[in-house]
């Protein structure tokens, strides 16, 4: 991947995002439902476009909707829906839509007071709250909506559905919302109910409650907060312009944190943020470069962290600089199962299929058993849900774990909690995540870890999202013996949409995008850099291989 030249610096005020002309494109462009790139089309998680590429409109929003009102009608939910929305522009009007159409089919639902930014996490957690005591088949039960694309740039609109077990919908659930809202497009949304709300967005079947409250205040069973406090670490915190400001200003306050916000205002063009590794504005809390501003200000806090809009992901800054989120997953895991004396033993650990082989090595270092899931956070609500996993973690710095009492906390990713685990850490062990990071080098050996991208058509991305081990025929890798070829997760039997082929000291997993004309290749190495690359070669002529024949 290639490195623009202005990554890391702040965007040029000129090249902006232009806020009214992206909200007009929202309410006047109709999406051309012959081309595809316009239908709905949920991923590993929820539907996401943008507005003047006809594939994030009012009507999408009408439609999906709609079928998620069906959906609820189909499956017997009849509690109350709770939703929420980041701080994206295209967040707030999808965000009226939706209440339209969902008061209209007769929806209760709970939203923010003052119709503020509500994280993901905290709309999980409300759910589970709400359901802790129902029967998994009980009609009160109650789900959500988040209107977020996550750290997607500016311009991108998204929206996701939550189901009763509170974290991302199966792909049953996404697979029948998306074929039921394109048919409402194709038939111009005339099936679509809708009423128009008041300025005050105020209606019998609106409820407006207080969702930080209830949030902040539970933290204490699943974080040592007065470990944090005691401590009197100095911690920095950037929300990157999004929906988890008011909660870590609310946190700091509660807890008595001595904590500084490092971003403390909204702006819906995210004109603040530095440029991401291909000159975009991202906001993505893993990457070094849309972090560049709080990385510049690691020596003025014992830690720092911060949040992506939507509060779902987590980038946790030492002294050191910014963590790669796969370290972090390892250091997170190895404190957490040791220092949780309530976790049952059984308990295995939640990991995705391109996430960092330090974490085997570190889960089987302290007699834990692995879970290797598909990519997208959706694989673990069931483990976390029924306990069968203390913590599911992602590549891409998205994580959620049980409470102290082995209760679950959030069955979607939880950006906050990360962030406060690594003050609780360093509060009280003296040692920040980076330094335990060292620590497990030390042990487990040192990886090096890449992902690269490469254009891909349908024709592509359809071959490898159905390979089987029998198309590749490779005895070693990169000069080691092959130990697994993969198209199925060892977790949970489920198709991983690709292929990943493993060795003692590496590995390589190649998936297609589901909404990108391109395909990914994540490759690891326990012998370097050059070792990496030759997995990294090895694998490219795998997929010329397999796409050419």
């Amino acid at each position: 991947m290639s490195l623009h030249p202005k990554a890391g610096q702040k965007a040029n005020p000129r090249e902006l995002t232009n806020i009214p002309r992206l909200m007009a494109d929202y309410y006047t462009i109709r999406p051309d439902m012959t081309n595809p790139a316009c239908q709905v089309s949920f991923g590993t998680s929820g539907h996401r476009g943008v507005s003047s590429k006809a594939s994030f409109n009012e009507a999408h929003i009408l439609a999906i909707s709609q079928a998620v009102a069906e959906y609820r009608a189909k499956e017997d939910i009849r509690g109350p829906l709770y939703i929420g929305m980041d701080s994206h522009a295209l967040s707030e009007a999808a965000f009226v839509t939706a209440l339209e159409v969902l008061c209209a089919n007769g929806v209760r639902t709970i939203v923010q007071t003052g119709l503020s930014y509500t994280p993901t996490p905290v709309i999980s957690h409300a759910i589970l709250c709400h359901n802790r005591t129902l029967s998994a088949d009980a009609p009160e039960r109650a789900d959500g909506i988040i209107i977020t694309p996550s750290h997607n740039p500016p311009m991108y609109g998204g929206f996701k559905y939550n189901p009763p077990t509170g974290g991302p919908a199966n792909t049953n659930a996404t697979k029948w919302i998306e074929n039921r809202a394109n048919e409402h497009l194709r038939n111009d949304n005339r099936n679509v109910k809708r009423i128009v709300l008041p300025a005050s967005r105020k209606h019998d079947l609106i409820q407006h409650a207080d969702f930080i409250y209830p949030y902040v205040t539970d933290l204490k069973f699943i974080i040592d907060m007065d470990a944090i406090t005691n401590s009197g670490i100095h911690l920095g915190v950037n929300p990157l312009g999004g929906s988890t400001l008011d909660f870590w200003n609310a946190i700091a306050d509660y807890y008595n944190l001595n904590m500084t916000n490092t971003q403390p205002y909204i702006d819906a063009s995210f004109g603040f943020m530095t440029l991401d590794h291909d000159g975009k504005i991202r906001m993505d809390c893993s990457s070094p470069y849309a972090m560049a501003s709080l990385i510049d200000m690691k020596s003025d806090f014992d830690l720092a962290f911060g949040c992506d809009p939507d509060g779902d992901r987590h980038g946790i800054v030492t002294r050191a600089g910014l963590m790669n989120p796969n370290h972090y997953l390892a250091v997170m895991i190895e404190y957490l199962y040791t220092t949780r004396q309530s976790w049952p033993q059984n308990l295995k650990v939640g990991k995705t299929l391109v996430s960092s082989a330090l974490i085997d090595r570190v889960a089987n270092g302290i007699g834990r058993e692995v879970c290797e899931v598909p990519v997208g956070f959706k694989w673990f609500v069931d483990g976390l849900f029924n306990k069968n996993i203390g913590f599911g973690g992602e590549e891409s710095a998205g994580a959620s774990f049980l409470r102290f009492d082995a209760g679950i906390w959030s069955t979607d990713k939880d950006g906050m909690i990360p962030c406060l685990l690594a003050a609780e850490m360093t509060a009280k062990t003296g040692l920040d995540p980076s330094e335990r990071h060292v620590r497990h080098t030390q042990k487990y050996g040192e990886p090096a870890y890449g992902r690269i991208e490469s254009p891909a058509d349908a024709r592509v991305r359809k071959l490898l999202g159905s390979l089987s081990p029998d198309q590749v025929k490779i005895d070693t890798l990169a000069g080691d013996k092959v130990l697994k070829v993969l198209t199925h997760a060892p977790g949970n039997g489920a198709p991983i949409g690709g292929l990943k082929i493993s060795s003692e000291n590496g590995w390589f997993a190649v998936r297609p995008s589901g909404t990108e004309d391109i395909y990914k290749i994540y490759a690891e190495s326990f012998k370097g850099p050059d070792h990496l690359k030759q997995i990294q070669d090895q694998a490219v002529e795998i997929v010329d291989h397999v796409t050419k024949a």
